[in-house]
């Protein structure tokens, strides 16, 4: 057997994820990077280090579509923001980020400057969607996705007016929406949007506050499901008239979820994400101000209705809106508290054990937290299965422990969770990008290996594109 025979590590007596198969006895060979075998334990083969893996469970690495970096989460400026955030994802099974970048500015100078905060820092691999706020940046789209490998833009619906000045963003209306979503469209490309009726959020602003009210409760009664249900129908409705592929964002209520389906009924180009708050998380959790978000948390009847579209295929995939912002700009009451929080840990455990308890069926939550996202986002078949000459971005979790949630072992610079003492029933053991260990016996790696990923098509063209490889 010559030197090109051996493989570089051989990972040794775990049940591996199969899609159509379940979970099979298989050793996984790894090879510079990619998987170079799926072989029957017991086979001989050579490797330069096996890793023994006994009792446990592979699954293609988490994907989380849903991040947001840097201390102001404009965008990632130093290697903290990058590394911090990128731990945290990795020690909960997560091999691929994508981060949102926001700016009005040009994005080839804010993808560059991003790029480089990234590289050689990030623990995952990682690719950006842009956020859109101006007709020049629109009209650089078609660029956009050939030079830089961005196809997937994102823009706030609610941003009207000096809404987004917060963020540097200027205000859009519906004219924007229609004229972004045609040239995504035609550049092969996924929109993005945030949805909420920004006009209905200041009437209900106005309104008398009842200090009795408890304060998650408050910000729920403030931005209700209306408010995102008629964003999501209307930018559904655009899509179908332009083409284009939408992917709505943070899918929080029953009733956005509700619109969606009605609109899926005569347009088929459109996508659902929700993410892990609005899995666990109501009204009534006591994380108190911690849990502030947009879209609110929600009530019993909103979680079980988006866990019912995860068990059906209705939610197709599951983020975390991660969000650096340190505790001390959530320590406030509900009013001035920022909004959003730390999470990308804690998507795919969460998720799947969850999942699991509820009896849904583990391939529906793997292409959840992981393989839906690849092939929307394009980077399936290299991203989100496990097969010969995918890479191996792999999660290893034992299903017979726990994981309790402490804000020290979440690594993000924010230092707080809102699920802080939450139990979760499995533990993630190993997480491996392009088969390096980026966590190896829950220790994290001192050497982020990770690395940008450029894609070309977005939704309904990324679709296409998995079937004319496949046929």
């Amino acid at each position: 057997m010559s030197d090109s025979d051996i493989h570089d590590l051989r990972l040794r007596g775990g049940r591996v994820f199969q899609h159509g198969a379940g979970l099979p006895d298989l050793d996984i060979l790894i090879t510079n990077g990619t998987i170079s075998g799926l072989v029957a334990p017991g086979t001989p083969v050579r490797a330069a280090e096996e890793c023994n893996i006994s009792g446990k469970v592979v699954l293609p690495g988490g994907i989380d579509p849903h991040v947001h970096l840097g201390k102001d989460i404009r965008v990632p400026r130093d290697p903290d923001d990058a590394s911090r955030e990128t731990a945290s994802a990795a020690a909960g099974g997560i091999t691929t980020m994508l981060v949102y970048l926001m700016s009005a500015d040009p994005y080839e100078d804010v993808f560059a400057a991003s790029n480089a905060a990234m590289a050689g820092n990030s623990h995952t691999d990682y690719g950006f969607h842009f956020v859109l706020g101006t007709d020049e940046q629109v009209a650089q789209i078609p660029a956009y996705v050939r030079d830089l490998g961005v196809p997937s833009f994102k823009f706030f619906m609610n941003f009207r007016g000096d809404e987004g000045k917060y963020l540097g963003l200027p205000g859009n209306d519906d004219a924007y929406m229609y004229d972004l979503l045609g040239a995504a469209a035609d550049a092969g490309a996924m929109v993005n949007p945030h949805p909420e009726n920004i006009e209905l959020v200041w009437k209900l602003r106005e309104q008398p506050r009842d200090e009795s009210i408890p304060p998650l409760e408050a910000w729920y009664r403030s931005r209700p499901p209306i408010v995102e249900a008629e964003a999501v129908q209307r930018v559904a409705y655009f899509a179908s008239a332009t083409g284009a592929s939408v992917y709505a964002v943070h899918t929080s209520s029953r009733a956005a979820l509700n619109a969606m389906q009605l609109q899926q009924s005569a347009y088929p180009h459109l996508f659902t994400e929700t993410c892990t708050q609005y899995l666990t998380l109501t009204t009534d959790s006591d994380c108190g101000t911690y849990g502030k978000v947009n879209p609110p948390l929600r009530h019993r009847e909103d979680v079980e209705a988006l866990w019912e579209g995860l068990r059906s295929g209705a939610v197709d995939t599951v983020g975390s809106d991660h969000n650096a912002r340190h505790r001390t700009a959530k320590e406030k009451d509900i009013w001035s508290a920022s909004a959003g929080f730390p999470g990308s840990g804690l998507v795919l455990p969460t998720t799947l054990g969850e999942g699991l308890r509820r009896g849904i069926d583990l391939e529906r939550l793997v292409d959840a937290t992981s393989t839906r996202a690849a092939q929307l986002f394009g980077l399936f078949p290299r991203k989100g299965t496990i097969r010969v000459g995918s890479d191996a971005d792999l999660a290893v979790v034992d299903l017979d422990a726990t994981t309790v949630v402490r804000a020290e072992t979440q690594y993000s610079a924010a230092e707080y969770s809102p699920w802080e003492g939450h139990e979760i029933p499995l533990r993630v053991v190993h997480t491996l990008v392009r088969g390096h260990f980026a966590l190896r016996d829950g220790e994290l790696s001192d050497d982020p290996a990770g690395s940008y990923l450029a894609r070309q098509h977005g939704g309904a063209a990324a679709l296409a594109q998995i079937r004319k490889d496949i046929g």
